[in-house]
């Protein structure tokens, strides 16, 4: 068994998918699909910067998206791969969800790269910059994590966002939460903690305002049945119904990313082989997770054009 993964932010590099428009015209269309939809020419900043234009949240997220779904329609399309046949679950890390369903024909491309678009300006509105910080703690597990975003909170919000891997735990909340988290993390038994270069507090609940807009975008959004089941971010469990997913795409926003518990649970249920598509991020952490799983990472056109014949 096998399951398609979508990266999230921070898979963003200038020069993503300028190859892989040169080689296939199924992702110079999806490109150009994106570009027509935002009213942006976001395949030359992707293709040209400048980096901090590309870094900015509101750009990163449709991106990252439009990147996963070159590659996942160039093998699909090109490549002439079935997504019920070739896979069990779609499931993607953070924004990564929206490309799952994208690729899943829950959430045409569209309307995809414009939610998108509205997640990372209201995620970035939400909080003022400098207001807000987010941190990983290495060697450390949730558990673990937990005890020091207690700890650290005294009043401020330091809670777990993205609970990645059994050695990789990310804390979000306010800046001055955050800084005395980064303090006593060794001591707490975290072997380092690392604040991330990030614009806002992600997956916390100073992400409400953006969690509000996301209900509102969402409610005159038309979401289908995905083609195979999404193993959802907040619950860490598959589901296929629209109203549900709706649901949970806005406790996305200030809930937890359980990565850690749903690839732990799409093992447990059978799957073998979990193919990255558009990203390098979401490999190690598998490995770290499951380590007798197979890993594959899907960028490049030789990349695509080998998975398609061994799918085949």
């Amino acid at each position: 068994m096998r399951a398609f993964l979508f990266p999230g932010q921070g898979s963003q590099a200038v020069g993503m998918g300028a190859a892989l428009v040169d080689a296939s015209r199924t992702a110079r269309d999806v490109f150009e699909e994106v570009n027509e939809a935002l009213g942006q020419n976001l395949l030359q900043l992707m293709c040209h910067g400048p980096d901090d234009q590309l870094r900015l949240t509101e750009n990163a997220q449709p991106a990252i998206m439009a990147h996963s779904i070159a590659v996942y329609r160039a093998l699909t399309r090109d490549g002439g791969v079935d997504l019920v046949k070739a896979a069990t679950f779609v499931a993607g890390h953070s924004l990564g969800e929206y490309s799952a369903l994208c690729a899943a024909g829950s959430i045409d491309l569209p309307t995809t790269a414009n939610l998108l678009r509205l997640r990372g300006r209201a995620m970035q509105e939400a909080v003022p910059v400098g207001v807000g910080a987010m941190a990983a703690l290495l060697g450390a597990d949730l558990a673990l994590a937990q005890k020091i975003a207690d700890a650290a909170a005294q009043g401020e919000v330091c809670t777990v966002a993205n609970d990645n891997d059994p050695s990789q735990v990310v804390i979000s909340g306010h800046k001055g939460a955050i800084d005395r988290a980064i303090e006593i993390a060794k001591d707490m038994g975290a072997k380092r903690a690392v604040p991330l270069p990030v614009s806002a507090p992600f997956h916390c609940s100073l992400m409400q305002p953006a969690a509000e807009a996301m209900a509102d975008a969402l409610s005159h959004v038309v979401i289908a049945p995905p083609a195979v089941p999404l193993v959802a971010n907040v619950t860490a469990e598959p589901t296929s119904d629209p109203d549900t997913i709706r649901n949970q795409l806005v406790e996305q926003v200030t809930g937890m990313v359980r990565w850690r518990e749903s690839v732990a649970n799409m093992t447990a249920a059978g799957v073998e082989e979990f193919v990255e598509l558009g990203g390098k991020v979401l490999g190690a952490m598998v490995k770290r997770i499951s380590p007798d799983a197979r890993v594959t990472s899907v960028v490049t056109i030789e990349d695509i054009e080998a998975l398609a014949k061994e799918i085949h």
